[in-house]
Formats: structure tokens, sequence, C-alpha cells
């Protein structure tokens, strides 16, 4: 993760993420010597959260090595690269796949699960994304400690000053070796991007990560009880991207148009000295391998479920529930005429989903959560065929399984993203996107 993205992205828009952040580079101070002696039920004194911003765990971990006698499960791991960051003897299991969700195919309706996928021949090339220019970082430490001040330790300011990519936003990225041939799946960000380089951010929304998943009770095994493929996430990146604010889709359209390309799928490598303190960090304290995030979304999501453990309900600022305007309730369903160009989303557009009425398709309310899953899906489990979200989370228990199966539990209607209503009975709108 490049430090720009982790440090300005978590503290310059939540101050949650500032203090967290700051606690670990603070970690000897008076009050934590102080509680040493303070008696706990186990040897236990701390637990200090980092939130990262915009990458996932094998982005910085892939080819990360645990200290003996420990595990841990990546890309390395799986051996769907090697440790030089070249594609290992399982790297088809990060192949990817275009799809198609459009008025025309399948039920005209957003899916989990696009039922007309192609394997990909090359994914899509990367675009450029941060400041293109050094202009636009601080001219000087001393700015970067006025725009940052107390955060991070003295000999890290310079990463401030640096990383300018040199290339229009939303460009093909010509820094990444071979970048309008990549392979189907995974690929190595460095050294053509250097670790304190900026590079662009892949989508990470509600509706979007579900699709990426391709969650599907027909891929369900005993290895991979939550069906889910995990296979479209150059896919989604490049049809949608970040949302569509409500608007039609610009005339040209390709796969540079949402400024994202196929930069899911990079991933920075330890082995080559990327990600120098994460690294410390793994090695000395501890790390999850198998739990990334609280739901399917971005920062404001997981920040809320991170304070609350639950979502945000739309408000009239009186504490009564109310709906929200019409341009920010979510309608992921792809408009006529466009391959997945959602009709209602993103950080200007739809934010909220009507979690009121776990029967609601569809209304001028909005959709109903429940509503954004497959109709396979529904049918399977009513029918018993699929196990049922709580017996899921038991096997996964009993089994030790954690990392894919997981995803599955947010289908349920009462695990992740709970349909509830208020005691008065009021609809209510959960902020679920940001």
């Amino acid at each position: 993760m490049q430090f720009q993205t982790l440090y300005r992205s978590g503290w310059r828009f939540f101050g949650l993420s500032a203090a967290l952040l700051s606690s670990v580079f603070n970690l000897v101070d008076p009050p934590s010597l102080a509680a040493q002696s303070t008696k706990t039920a186990t040897p236990i004194k701390h637990v200090i959260v980092i939130i990262g911003e915009n990458r996932t765990f094998d982005h910085v971990f892939a080819t990360y090595k645990p200290k003996a006698g420990e595990t841990v499960d990546n890309l390395l791991s799986r051996e769907i690269i090697n440790a030089d960051g070249t594609p290992g003897p399982n790297y088809s299991f990060s192949a990817q796949y275009t799809a198609v969700d459009s008025t025309t195919v399948g039920a005209g309706k957003f899916s989990i699960s696009p039922p007309d996928k192609t394997l990909y021949a090359n994914l899509p090339p990367v675009a450029a994304g941060g400041p293109s220019s050094a202009l636009q970082l601080a001219p000087s430490i001393a700015v970067a400690k006025a725009l940052e001040p107390g955060f991070l330790p003295n000999n890290y300011y310079k990463f401030l000053t640096t990383g300018a990519t040199g290339i229009p936003s939303g460009r093909v990225d010509t820094r990444i070796p071979n970048v309008n041939n990549l392979n189907d799946g995974v690929f190595q960000l460095t050294p053509g991007v250097k670790y304190d380089d900026y590079a662009s951010s892949p989508v990470h929304r509600f509706y979007q990560m579900w699709q990426q998943f391709d969650c599907n009770v027909k891929y369900s095994t005993e290895g991979n009880p939550s069906g889910c493929l995990a296979d479209l996430f150059p896919w989604v990146e490049v049809s949608v991207g970040a949302g569509t604010n409500g608007n039609p889709q610009p005339a040209g359209f390709n796969n540079l148009s949402t400024r994202e390309g196929g930069t899911s799928m990079e991933f920075y490598n330890m082995q080559k000295g990327d990600a120098p303190y994460l690294k410390f960090l793994a090695n000395n304290y501890t790390i999850s391998d198998n739990f990334h995030q609280a739901v399917m979304g971005g920062t404001g999501a997981n920040h809320i479920m991170f304070g609350f453990a639950d979502d945000i309900w739309y408000s009239d600022g009186k504490g009564n529930a109310a709906i929200p305007p019409a341009n920010q309730i979510e309608n992921p369903d792809p408009q006529p005429g466009t391959n997945n160009w959602y009709t209602q989303d993103g950080y200007s557009g739809g934010t909220y989903s009507d979690c009121a009425d776990a029967t609601q398709p569809e209304s001028d309310r909005g959709r109903g959560l429940p509503a954004i899953l497959d109709a396979s899906y529904q049918a399977e489990l009513r029918s018993g065929t699929l196990l049922h979200p709580e017996q899921l989370q038991s096997w996964i228990q009993r089994r030790w399984f954690v990392r894919r199966a997981l995803v599955s539990i947010h289908h349920s209607p009462n695990i992740g993203s709970p349909h509830r209503r208020r005691a008065d009975g009021e609809k209510c709108f959960v902020q679920i996107l940001r």
C-alpha cells in the first residue's frame, strides 16, 4: 500500500483513522506505560487497530512469509504466484472474466453473478491515478509537516513530497511493463511503479464488490461453500467503476473511461522490499488474513461499522427515519443500452438502500437489499438445497474454513446487511456505500 494512499486518505477525511494510526507511532507514551501494570484476563494489554485504505490483503501481503510455525493465506501460499512475483503453478486461480449485465440479458436487472461470462485474453490496461505532477505534492518536508502535523515519524514526511505519476489521470499507466498485454490474472505493480509512487485506486463500493465476487449457488462446492469465484474484478472496474451519479454513459465509452482499468489485480512484493513497515507490523504483531472488512463497500461504510457495528439509517435530523432525496437512493440496474452502467450510484449519487421491507423488489423508494440477490440463490435457499447463512456460519466454525465462506454470510437478511423496521414502523434507508 502506498504511504500516500494509506495516510492521506485515512487521515485527511477521517479523524478516527488519524487517531488510530497516531497510536501506532506512539506506542510507548505515559498512559501506555501506566497500563502495563493493569491486570487483564489475557496477556493482551492494548488493541490498536490500523484501518488501511483502498487496497486488499493480497495487494499488500501477496508474498508475505510468516515466521516459522505460523501460516498465512495469500497468493504465495496458494502458489498463485512465486516469491519473485512471476506466475505460479496455480496462477489460473486468479483468472478474470468479462461479463454482460444489461436490460436484455437474464432478468434485465442487477445481478451479483451475471450469466454471460468470457475469459479475458488480456486484462484491461491499468489507468494512472493520483497526482501527475510534483506541483500537486507538498513542495517541501516543512509543508508536509504542516499538512499532517504530529502524525508521522520524521523520516516518513519525505513520502508526501514524492510519487507523482508523470501521466495524466485516466491515461494508460505506461510505468507498468507490458501494460497493454497483461495476463488474465494478478500481476506485480513494482518496480515499474515504485512503492512510494501514486497509483490508481480500485473501486470499493457495495454493489460493485458483490458483482466482483461473482457469488452463485451453482458454483458452490464443499471446498468453496460460498459459491463466490472472485473473478469479475476488472470487468466491474471498467463497466461502472466508482459509479454513475445518475448520469448517462459517456459517448465513446471504453476500458479507460472509468479511470481504473485492471488496477484491482495489482500486488506489491514484500519479498522484493515493498511495504517494509507493514511487514514489520505483521512480523511483530497480529494480522488477519481471513477478515478484511465488516461490510462490502468503502471507507464510510466500514468506518461506520467499526464505530457502531451496524448501518446508519437516514434521518430528518430530529431522530425520525426519513426518505432520502431521489438521487441519493441506490439503483444498480443497468441503464438501457449499456453493459452494467448503473442507473443511480456514485459518490455524488446513490448512497442509501431501503432496508425496511424484505419483500420489496422495487418501488419509487428504491430497491430493497434482498432484491440484489439472484433469483437462483433465493430459490435454492428456499428449497433447502443451499445452507442457510446461519447454518453456513456454524459449518465454517466447525471446519475452520473462513476466507471465502464468510462472504456468503452477508447474503442473510439478518447478518451483515440487516433488514429491520424501527420500533415505530417507519421505513429506514441504510447508508452502505461510501
